[in-house]
């Protein structure tokens, strides 16, 4: 099987090179090889690899700069995965996307479903929205995994922001008020593979850990593990302040609950999804290791 991946050098990207590898040929072009905002550039890319899967893990991930660079955005959130979508459609491939638990419009405590009603806070969450509604309406093979609070051991990313922080900082003050399922991404490739290998049907699943936190309750468990492998930090879980989202405003809105079930995945896949304290052991220790 020829697998076409985007998004090669990004945390999730990395992640799906090493674990889709077993499954066949994988073009990986960086983005000196291909520019993703350019729709000629990837028309003759797929005209050149011929792609029987499609795995597209790029996407414009800086939140808050989308709200000033939405052209930009809506290219590599709605337009590239449509193009894919059509590609696909028309060749018979199989399309991977990757979605956010943004297109949600964060209110209420009970987790979000996969047919729950969207409503996006932000640019980025708009145009992951219109990428997603793209991909549905194409007619093509798709399997859609919509995650959240992405991080790895490489990259830029919440957890390694922390782990640098507290090396410095005495204390921090870290919003509490906003609730969702840290997911590494080396979790994400791995369902990925498994939900190609096992031939999962065409539609929109959620893939997260099991449970919740907030991000204060995030950055608390990092430096208590860390501390727990060794580490030696300026401060501590108790020296993170918990404060509010509105104490800390930016350019684009985040929605407060991105809680989401699992049960449509885990059930179709016949598995159990591990726990996100789990799963941060296991990316920690990675990183600490490197």
């Amino acid at each position: 099987m020829k697998i076409l991946l985007l998004g090669k050098n990004g945390q999730v990207g990395f992640e799906l090179h090493r674990t889709l590898s077993p499954l066949g040929p994988i073009t990986g072009p960086d983005r000196e090889e291909l520019d993703l905002s350019d729709q000629q550039a990837v028309a003759d890319c797929l005209e050149k690899v011929k792609p029987e899967l499609i795995v597209n893990a790029a996407a414009y991930t800086a939140v808050d700069a989308a709200e000033e660079h939405q052209q930009a955005a809506k290219r590599l959130n709605a337009d590239l995965p449509s193009q894919l979508a059509e590609y696909a459609k028309a060749n018979s491939a199989r399309l991977v996307h990757y979605s956010s638990d943004y297109v949600y419009p964060g209110n209420g405590t009970e987790p979000w479903q996969e047919i729950s009603p969207t409503g996006p806070l932000s640019v980025y969450g708009r145009t992951k929205l219109e990428g997603d509604k793209a991909i549905q309406n194409s007619g093509a093979d798709y399997l859609i995994l919509r995650t959240s609070w992405v991080y790895s051991a490489r990259g830029n990313n919440f957890m390694k922001t922390m782990l640098r922080l507290a090396q410095s900082k005495e204390e921090l003050s870290i919003v509490a008020d906003q609730v969702g399922a840290p997911t590494p991404a080396r979790l994400i490739a791995q369902v990925t593979a498994l939900a190609i290998h096992g031939q999962l049907k065409t539609g929109l699943y959620h893939l997260a850990p099991r449970g919740g936190t907030s991000w204060h309750g995030f950055a608390q468990e990092i430096f208590r593990q860390a501390q727990q492998a060794g580490e030696t930090l300026s401060l501590g879980p108790d020296n993170a302040r918990a404060i509010p989202t509105s104490d800390y405003p930016t350019p684009a809105k985040r929605p407060l609950n991105s809680r989401m079930a699992l049960s449509k995945l885990e059930n179709t896949l016949n598995i159990r999804l591990p726990d996100w304290q789990s799963q941060l052991t296991l990316t920690l220790n990675e990183y600490l290791e490197k």
